[in-house]
């Protein structure tokens, strides 16, 4: 069981921008302390939902600051940039890392970031396959060309190699995230891990799991890559003395977050986006995920790995919005929770 930290460097009301990441860097800190296997940072753009812009900047940033724990993109929103430059700083991280780094991708949404970029619309309705196959090459080979619908440039060299200095290595591990069957095909064919998101229960990513694995098949993957996948669940963990008191700390937290950053979120053609209830989300959350004592926490955790077959956990540490209380989850979840997954 590989359980991590998702951080999003969520800005809750009252609070400022430096505030929510300087929670960032802390919770990365003491999650490498606490013996965690990883953080995933999350990336947003105009919206205080997560007030990092840039997930592989941010990584450098924290890589720098640790000596073991893996660092990863959750995720990296690819219509809004070139994919060989996200891949040389994928690449760049890996190596200085010493391969610590997972570079996670994401289609994102139709936001304003598309405008903002000036990648637009079709970046994301279209092209995510394209720039997902050319980022994929730029980790994979010595020289890339291009000659797609997007992107076409003649054949150049990859600096740095992401497999120089590492061996045995492919590269960065890479991940994808996936919310629909389109993108599950999409990164089955590629053979790329999902990430997959904190809204879902065990059934719905059982069932994308193994949807994946069909895909797969079907492919050509071979069979021990298929059987070894490493799929990551995010989700939400708050340990304390009993479940009342966790959810409650949760309640009365994050509903005004959510509502907050959710609600700033502008799409770049005007399309109406529904909004979950944030108190109705917030509760469901609590009711999918390790949120009450060291006990039941390790329990869900071990009930999703037995009903889904992920055994990887990115799990949101921060949902009380306060240092102070961050910190101490993490130390539990560390100090308490882990021993009963050995």
């Amino acid at each position: 069981m590989r359980v991590g930290a998702f951080v999003l460097a969520a800005q809750f009301p009252g609070q400022g921008q430096g505030e929510a990441l300087h929670r960032a860097v802390r919770t990365t800190e003491l999650a490498e302390e606490s013996g965690l296997d990883s953080v995933w940072l999350a990336e947003h753009h105009f919206v205080p939902y997560g007030v990092c812009p840039s997930a592989v900047t941010l990584a450098g940033v924290l890589l720098g600051r640790t000596r073991h724990i893996r660092v990863g993109t959750a995720v990296s929103v690819l219509p809004n940039v070139h994919p060989v430059a996200l891949g040389e700083q994928a690449a760049l991280l890996h190596l200085v890392s010493g391969g610590r780094f997972t570079l996670g991708v994401g289609r994102g949404g139709p936001w304003v970031d598309l405008e903002v970029f000036g990648t637009g619309l079709r970046a994301y309705e279209e092209d995510f396959p394209e720039s997902l196959a050319l980022l994929l090459r730029w980790l994979r080979e010595p020289r890339v060309e291009a000659s797609g619908e997007r992107f076409r440039f003649r054949e150049v060299p990859v600096v740095p190699r992401p497999d120089e200095l590492i061996e045995p290595s492919t590269g960065p591990e890479t991940v994808m995230a996936c919310t629909s069957p389109k993108s599950v095909r999409l990164a089955a064919e590629h053979g790329l891990p999902m990430l997959l998101g904190m809204h879902c229960g065990d059934e719905e990513k059982a069932e994308m799991v193994a949807l994946w694995r069909t895909h797969a098949r079907a492919a050509g993957r071979a069979a021990d890559e298929i059987a070894g996948a490493a799929h990551v669940s995010a989700g939400v963990a708050q340990i304390a003395e009993g479940r009342a008191e966790a959810t409650e700390t949760l309640v009365k937290a994050m509903p005004g977050w959510l509502r907050q950053g959710l609600g700033a979120h502008v799409t770049v053609d005007g399309r109406i986006r529904a909004m979950r209830d944030p108190v109705e989300y917030t509760e469901l959350l609590c009711g999918l995920h390790p949120v009450g004592p060291p006990r039941l926490a390790a329990d869900r955790l071990a009930a999703t790995a037995e009903r889904t077959g992920i055994t990887r956990f990115a799990l949101l540490v921060e949902g009380s919005g306060d240092l102070a209380t961050t910190e101490e989850n993490v130390r539990r979840l560390g100090a308490d929770v882990l021993p009963q997954l050995a």
